[in-house]
């Protein structure tokens, strides 16, 4: 048995955050019929193909243990068939852009008509409000939820991030969403909307720097590397490598470095280790000096502390210094490439990194569930190929007799053309 056993989700998603969210919700045991297109599915099936004519990586690493049916919505038996799929879903999760799930006819009043206790959890880009009906994309929601403007070097442009924290955060927010609505529809009986702004999800994943805001009108943020030199304006800056919390970090150059553009790790000078770093690094010195024995007395100092630390971490790898430091329990962490991490066994044992079989592609990897649970085992299976469960869900799930499947298809809404028959 899984945790989201008997609950079905309707998946209406595309491309990131939609679909990140529904897959979640498939390998915590839901049922999720994604309705795709008629001839092309999700657009992300042909985008940034490795392999011509066979489903991307974008696609089969976004929609695994889905099932999918392909409708077209335009269709009159097309519509039908979606309708009868609100009356016995629980979920129905959307991404369009503003306005077109009304436009397709399913309104949140019809919604409601059709099942009371269905759940319409929907990703927009931004919430109520003046930019609510603009389109928005990964990086456009990072830059408008606080991150690019604090991620980067002082001295440089905005950045974004590597990590899909627009489309794929917003997702996951979503899915906690639902989940909850769920657990409530238990006491209630209704269903209700949802909705999760991917601005509202990237400033979610960025508090610390509306934290930093508020204290930035009381002083100088003293662990950003502008302390004590620099000069801090009216909003947050942006910091570098420095740490989001009170304990100050950077990243240093490991030995390889030279050659290998990941030979660096992550150093924390934890003040309740700072002895143990004074030791390790050469300079007992330090853990007596009033000029370094204290964090306030560090602070202004930080660069050159991360400079010298750093020549000792340039006579060793990234994993011999964190094998040396890991032993006096100062923090660390290895800058690791997507090679390492692909080839890292203990990602496989876990289930984190997930080999799969497709049949038209071939093996790769995946991520797998990020959420283990000790009584509901996650199972990575493929994603569907394009319209491959509609006749199993027309029948099993929709209950459809073999004349009634057959009359759909003749229409032209499952695809193709109408033929003569039904025409008439």
């Amino acid at each position: 048995m899984k945790a989201l056993d008997g609950v079905r989700i309707l998946d209406f998603t595309h491309v990131q955050s939609g679909p990140t969210c529904t897959q979640l919700l498939a390998w915590l045991g839901a049922d999720c019929i994604k309705v795709e297109r008629p001839g092309t599915g999700d657009i992300t099936r042909g985008q940034l193909q490795d392999i011509p004519k066979v489903d991307s990586l974008y696609f089969t690493m976004l929609n695994h243990n889905k099932r999918s049916i392909t409708i077209d919505a335009r269709n009159p038996q097309g519509k039908a068939v979606l309708e009868a799929l609100v009356k016995t879903c629980d979920v129905m999760v959307e991404n369009f852009a503003p306005g077109a799930l009304d436009r397709m006819g399913f309104t949140w009043e019809h919604i409601q008509e059709l099942n009371p206790r269905m759940i319409l959890a929907s990703v927009k880009g931004f919430g109520p409000g003046p930019y609510e009906d603009c389109k928005v994309y990964e990086n456009v929601a990072q830059c408008a939820g606080g991150s690019a403007s604090t991620t980067g070097f002082d001295d440089g442009p905005p950045m974004v991030t590597g990590a899909q924290i627009g489309d794929t955060g917003t997702g996951l927010h979503l899915a906690l969403g639902i989940v909850s609505a769920l657990y409530q529809r238990v006491t209630t009986g209704r269903g209700q909307k949802v909705l999760c702004a991917m601005q509202d999800g990237v400033l979610n994943l960025c508090r610390v720097k509306l934290r930093d805001q508020q204290r930035l009108a009381h002083g100088p943020l003293t662990e950003y590397p502008q302390y004590p030199d620099g000069e801090f304006g009216d909003a947050v800056p942006r910091a570098g490598n420095s740490s989001g919390g009170g304990q100050p970090g950077w990243i240093l150059k490991c030995k390889g470095w030279e050659t290998d553009p990941n030979a660096y790790i992550y150093f924390i000078a934890q003040a309740p280790v700072w002895e143990a770093i004074c030791d390790v690094i050469g300079k007992p010195e330090w853990k007596t000096d009033p000029g370094y024995a204290k964090p306030p007395a560090r602070l202004p100092k930080l660069k050159q502390i991360f400079d010298t630390i750093e020549q000792w971490t340039m006579t060793k790898t990234k994993f011999e210094a964190m094998d040396i430091l890991n032993k006096y329990d100062i923090p660390c962490g290895p800058i690791l490439s997507m090679k390492e991490i692909a080839e890292e066994q203990s990602l496989r044992d876990t289930g984190t990194v997930v080999e799969v079989d497709h049949p038209t592609r071939g093996k790769y990897l995946t991520v797998g569930n990020p959420i283990k649970m000790s009584d509901s085992i996650s199972e990575v299976k493929r994603s569907p190929l394009l319209g491959e469960h509609t006749d199993e869900i027309l029948r099993d799930v929709l209950r459809f007799d073999d004349g009634r499947i057959a009359e759909i298809k003749a229409s032209g809404a499952l695809g193709g053309a109408p033929t003569r028959a039904a025409a008439e």
